[in-house]
């Protein structure tokens, strides 16, 4: 019986691993910027705050007033300008206006090439998730082998272990490409 359990951890170690693949995946891109407004573009931006990297969401409240605009309110004013460089710095390519208490970003629509661009970057960007997953199966079908190896557990149990591994891969893989998907479908939006 301590094969079984054996098999059971290294599996659901597998799931929670590529959980966590699906999930970083999902906050990358998050951060990808579509025609609408969203906190999540800006959150993880890191600003110099007073020598050390800090994520914006803990230097200030962001604001979506309407579909175009985020509004960005620092909790405290002398990180105004830190936080105005860190957008002005950053990949987004958006110009932010501050008017000594607030930063307000305006979000373009994208243009039809620029669309096609960011979903061309959605797709590698899943197809890396998708490899982050395979990587973690074949960690996964090795550990699995080494059981086997050792006689932890039998050639049917292992056999066993490998197709549910697979169905987990299958799984997850697929929520990646859902993930991928949805964010296509808002860059795509108009």
């Amino acid at each position: 019986m301590a094969g079984d359990s054996m098999i059971d951890e290294t599996l659901k170690d597998a799931d929670e691993r590529m959980g966590k693949a699906v999930d970083a995946l999902s906050r990358d891109l998050a951060t990808l910027r579509t025609g609408r407004a969203s906190p999540s573009l800006v959150e993880q931006l890191r600003v110099d705050y007073y020598g050390t990297p800090t994520p914006l969401q803990q230097l200030a409240s962001v604001g979506v007033p309407d579909a175009r605009l985020l509004t960005i309110q620092p909790y405290d004013k002398g990180s105004l300008e830190a936080i105005e460089k860190a957008i002005q710095k950053s990949d987004l390519g958006l110009n932010p206006t501050n008017d000594g208490n607030i930063i307000r970003l305006a979000i373009p629509q994208l243009t039809e090439d620029r669309r096609k661009d960011m979903v061309k970057v959605v797709h590698k960007k899943v197809e890396d998730g998708r490899v982050s997953i395979r990587n973690i199966r074949r960690d996964a079908h090795e550990m699995l082998r080494e059981l086997h190896r050792e006689k932890e557990i039998s050639e049917d149990e292992e056999r066993g272990a490998q197709d549910k591994l697979q169905k987990i891969t299958d799984r997850l893989v697929e929520q990646a490409g859902a993930v991928g998907t949805e964010k296509e479908r808002e860059l795509m939006e108009v």
